[in-house]
């Protein structure tokens, strides 16, 4: 199965989406990768999926990525007597640490001693999705004390979220840590960390995930956002995940934060992947606003590696339509006369490795000398995406033994990924690239194509070879 376009497509699967035929539509509708949203999955609920998924993918003979998406720390505040309260602007309300469900409009609990302990006099407070505005005014005794910026009604267990505060407590709860060691069992190809606050908290996850799983960080607070780089350059992808990051942050700064994600992650070759919101309204209409397919454009057209669908496509009324929708508006964007000058535009300079330099040289060999394709052979996924960090305008073919790996370059960026064994020397190499160019339909014979691989071959991280090749009447290659 290949794909017209290079923007991937992650569908989250859910109550509309996890019956195996749903799945196996919304595969061939062109999701590439599905997500598993751990908040509402239970453990049988993940070994079940994640068996239809790869059911799907041996029926379609085509690799399908999986991620698990950890729920990570979710702050609420307890009850109130009366089921809810309604606060006003500029009146006293008190967070305290007395236990009972007998909150009101003076008090409630907050069952989170890290947070009283963490808050400082100053720091805002943002209740049931920001939707209330609350303004720490005295901290102390077991208590938060606040004046309300922007009222409204307060009902039992709303979430608090806290722009101000950085939290001593790490992104993983120990909910998140058994659903991380039953998605590592169940052999997911992408594990994705919530409420990210530091480089840290990446770290306390690849110590558990050890290589068997990508991280990818969701990027959704504040405090991410000041340490960025070192973030982005710790984990395997980034998420920008805007539902929070435009609750703790004004919305107006979304935008532009995500252009900056995109573009820091392409500088450091991560696939970054756009995520909320981005086709809502198909979540009970087949068609979408003119609004959100700018939205769905504008990530697209700025390289992000893939764009994701959460609530269209796991509990909306249209799955299969938001997802061709998506893929439709992918390949609009990508045949536009300005799509390549925008890429190029943001193009940044390889990095002082040898498969940088590599994959810089081979984009620019196949684009002058207009070849079919460009073939590259990858163990660990390493020189796929570093291939992709380029975005050439022509087709990338990432080739390795490993199924993991193909899986989960299947978030990557303009990547056709093929399971094939290694080659046992050059002319096998050669051989082997331009069969599979010409069994995938990328090249035709007399067509050349570009191969890079690690000489000697299969050893992992040695890109160190470009070769060009012609495609033979038999579909064999010669160089």
């Amino acid at each position: 199965m290949r794909r017209i376009r290079r923007a991937k497509i992650l569908a989250t699967l859910g109550p509309a989406s996890h019956e195996e035929t749903m799945i196996e539509e919304l595969a061939k509708a062109g999701a590439d990768v599905f997500r598993i949203n751990m908040s509402h999955a239970s453990h049988d609920l993940l070994h079940q999926t994640v068996r239809r998924i790869r059911a799907v993918e041996a029926r379609l003979g085509h690799p399908i990525g999986i991620l698990a998406d950890l729920q990570g720390p979710k702050l609420r505040v307890w009850k109130f007597a009366e089921g809810a309260v309604n606060l006003v602007a500029g009146q006293k309300f008190t967070l305290d640490s007395e236990q009972n469900d007998q909150g009101n409009a003076e008090r409630v609990y907050l069952p989170h001693p890290e947070i009283i302990e963490s808050v400082s006099v100053g720091d805002r407070l943002l209740l049931d999705d920001g939707k209330l505005q609350l303004k720490a005014t005295k901290v102390g005794n077991g208590a938060i004390e606040t004046e309300v910026i922007y009222g409204g009604k307060l009902s039992d267990k709303k979430g608090v979220s806290l722009p101000d505060t950085l939290l001593p407590t790490g992104a993983l709860t120990e909910k998140d840590h058994a659903d991380l060691l039953e998605a590592l069992k169940a052999e997911v190809d992408w594990i994705a960390l919530s409420f990210v606050q530091r480089p840290e908290d990446i770290i306390d996850v690849r110590k558990i995930v050890q290589g068997r799983a990508g991280v990818m960080a969701k990027i959704e607070k504040p405090q991410a956002i000041e340490r960025l780089e070192e973030i982005v350059k710790l984990s395997d992808a980034i998420m920008v995940a805007r539902g929070d990051l435009g609750v703790e942050l004004p919305l107006e700064q979304v935008p532009g934060l995500q252009k900056r994600m995109i573009r820091m992650c392409r500088r450091f070759g991560k696939p970054v992947v756009v995520a909320t919101q981005m086709l809502e309204s198909m979540i009970t209409a087949p068609v979408p606003t003119r609004a959100e397919v700018s939205d769905v454009s504008i990530a697209v057209f700025e390289g992000a590696d893939a764009v994701m669908l959460s609530a269209e496509s796991a509990s909306g009324q249209y799955p299969v339509e938001a997802v061709s929708t998506m893929a439709k508006v992918a390949v609009a964007v990508e045949s536009d006369s300005n799509y390549r000058n925008i890429i190029r535009a943001a193009q940044t300079e390889p990095e002082a490795t040898a498969a940088d330099a590599i994959s810089a040289a081979t984009r620019q060999v196949a684009e002058t000398l207009d070849l079919a394709a460009i073939v590259t052979y990858t163990a660990s996924g390493s020189t796929g995406i570093r291939a992709a960090r380029e975005r050439p305008s022509k087709p990338i073919i990432a080739l390795s033994p490993n199924l993991r790996t193909i899986r989960r370059l299947s978030v990557v960026w303009g990547i056709h990924c093929v399971q094939t064994e290694d080659a046992v020397n050059l002319e096998d190499m050669v051989d082997r690239a331009c069969v599979i160019a010409y069994q995938e339909g990328f090249a035709r014979p007399g067509d050349r194509i570009a191969i890079t691989a690690g000489v000697p071959l299969g050893t992992p991280g040695a890109t160190n070879m470009l070769r060009i090749a012609f495609v033979r009447q038999d579909g064999a290659g010669s160089s």
